[in-house]
């Protein structure tokens, strides 16, 4: 099976996205607010939004299984206040739900949490039970900038974040580092402030310890890791001037990188540098970069085929990437593909 652990529902019907703008314009106006989460959206829409789209794609590279999470830019964290970014949480998280419902041999839920600026973290976690205990999800996508851009909590590595890691450990629930839309205007949102931030969150967990009071956290640092491979001697250096272990021994039993990487020279970076047993198979499509290579003549975001052309990877190594990688990190996976009649 070839699982990849990075999508996006980024083709969902248009009435998600009338629905958030009447959340939006409520803000300012209590009248515009919607009178109920039901979407009316009809099972025949769903199936319309994905045929053409990801599941069009997984038939066509070869794909399987997808795990799959509300539209990351979408989640916009900053926007509005508790009771809004709960809402919008709930109608995202349940569109996901009705998608692994209609297609339990394509996709997998992650859900989105209601996070927001200033409010503390465990205010999460009943909507993260939620989805883990009765849609059956099998991991979530934690931001460490809800603000948008502007960098206002603390690090992963602080206590303010403490709540959600023990929750994620008592679940066995994997986190993807993700952020989302980027309110300032120094950052592309996918460009810039995603591969920031993905490099942000490695060295904020390399100048802590936080994986000696967390020894089965697991986070997963999409887009190849942002930086961290292509400097990694950086990494190793400053870890080894920080008098930290070395960073197998370090990071590398709790953080892993997938393949979220547009060329092959960066998949073949990442291969080179970074563990076999710390790289999972991600395509993030339909996503961040949706056209084709002139070079190629294929679609950028076609990694499978990246992979697929590593001649120095072993058997063993491609089936780790492709599927053994993802079963281990996901703890709760291998459950809810045996109740599925997937192996």
């Amino acid at each position: 099976m070839i699982i990849d652990c990075h999508g996006h529902y980024t083709t969902a019907p248009k009435q998600l996205t009338a629905f958030r703008d009447q959340q939006i314009a409520g803000l300012k106006d209590k009248s515009q607010r919607p009178t109920s989460t039901n979407l009316g959206i009809t099972d025949d829409e769903i199936r319309e939004s994905l045929e053409g789209a990801q599941l069009k794609l997984q038939r066509e590279r070869g794909t399987d299984l997808t795990i799959f999470s509300p539209r990351a830019s979408a989640m916009a964290h900053h926007v509005g206040d508790e009771a809004t970014s709960a809402q919008w949480a709930e109608v995202c998280n349940d569109l996901i739900y009705r998608v692994c419902k209609l297609y339990p041999q394509n996709f997998v839920g992650v859900c989105q949490l209601p996070q927001v600026p200033g409010v503390p973290p465990q205010n999460c976690i009943p909507e993260l039970e939620r989805c883990v205990k009765e849609l059956g999800f099998v991991g979530l996508n934690l931001n460490p900038d809800p603000s948008g851009g502007w960098w206002k909590e603390p690090p992963l590595t602080d206590r303010h974040w403490y709540p959600i890691y023990e929750k994620m450990v008592e679940l066995d629930v994997p986190a993807m580092i993700h952020v989302s839309a980027s309110c300032n205007p120094c950052f592309h949102a996918t460009g810039a402030h995603y591969i920031n931030a993905d490099t942000t969150a490695f060295m904020q967990l390399l100048t802590a310890d936080l994986f000696k009071d967390f020894p089965t956290l697991k986070f997963i640092i999409p887009h190849g890791g942002g930086a961290a491979p292509y400097h990694w001697g950086r990494y190793r250096g400053l870890a080894q001037d920080m008098k930290k272990p070395p960073l197998a021994e370090h990071l590398l039993k709790n953080v892993f990188f997938d393949t979220c990487v547009y060329h092959y020279p960066g998949i073949e970076l990442l291969t080179k540098v970074i563990p076999v047993d710390n790289i999972l198979f991600a395509s993030e499509m339909v996503g961040a970069v949706r056209g084709k290579d002139p070079e190629t003549g294929h679609f950028f975001d076609d990694t499978k085929r990246y992979i697929d052309q590593l001649s120095m990877l072993s058997p063993e190594n491609r089936t780790k990437i492709f599927e053994g990688n993802a079963r281990k990190v996901f703890g709760r996976l291998d459950a809810v593909l045996k109740d599925r009649g997937l192996n």
